[in-house]
């Protein structure tokens, strides 16, 4: 595990990850520049978000797992920029539907969150990002209290739980639930082991979204 190891702790590690974090944007970028997003270009910009939104979150939960199972510690390092990305993602897909379905309009989008609950599920859950985003910083550990910052970073859970409950919302207008079976079967998968771990061990499962 030697060359694992320091091929994670290189100093390229991190510029190598956050690039690769940010392929999917650019990949949406050059589709909108060559007009190759479909026929309902915002629509598609909307769910892709989302869709990545989920996808960077299924794999910050999935770091802790497999830090432990393979005993590479030096995972944890990448804990941080990966869970800001989980929030930037799910901040361009609320932007993209504040901008391209309701215009920026303050009024519009109240009243669309208080018409649809699965918009309000939505913002709720970008909300509770917003706060481990805030909070993800050394500063911000120091300022709470380490048990007091996990015990605040554990909202990770609920955030996967009101992602999930806003994806199948979304999806039972077309009666399409493949995908939210999917990431349903993978996030639970993923809870399941933080609980087992849990009761394995008085020390496992402890850190937040955006550990140091």
């Amino acid at each position: 595990m030697q060359p694992v190891r320091a091929l994670l702790l290189h100093r390229f590690a991190k510029p190598l990850l956050w690039a690769l974090c940010l392929a999917p944007l650019a990949w949406l970028a050059s589709r909108t520049a060559l007009d190759q997003l479909g026929a309902n270009p915002a629509e598609a910009l909307i769910r892709a978000s989302g869709d990545w939104t989920l996808r960077s979150l299924c794999l910050v939960l999935a770091l802790t797992p497999l830090r432990v199972v393979t005993r590479t510690p030096a995972l944890a390092r990448f804990r941080r920029m990966l869970g800001l990305f989980v929030f930037f993602y799910a901040l361009l897909h609320a932007l993209a539907y504040s901008g391209f379905d309701m215009g920026f309009d303050v009024g519009d989008i109240a009243r669309d969150i208080a018409k649809r609950p699965f918009i309000l599920v939505g913002f709720s859950a970008l909300l509770a990002l917003s706060l481990l985003a805030l909070t993800s910083f050394n500063r911000a550990i120091q300022w709470l209290g380490a048990r007091r910052w996990r015990l605040l970073h554990k909202l990770v859970y609920g955030i996967a739980a009101l992602a999930l409950l806003h994806f199948f919302w979304m999806r039972a207008g077309k009666n399409n639930f493949a995908e939210v079976f999917v990431y349903a079967a993978i996030i639970a998968a993923l809870l399941g082991w933080r609980v087992w771990n849990a009761r394995r061990s008085p020390v496992g499962g402890k850190r937040g979204l955006a550990a140091p």
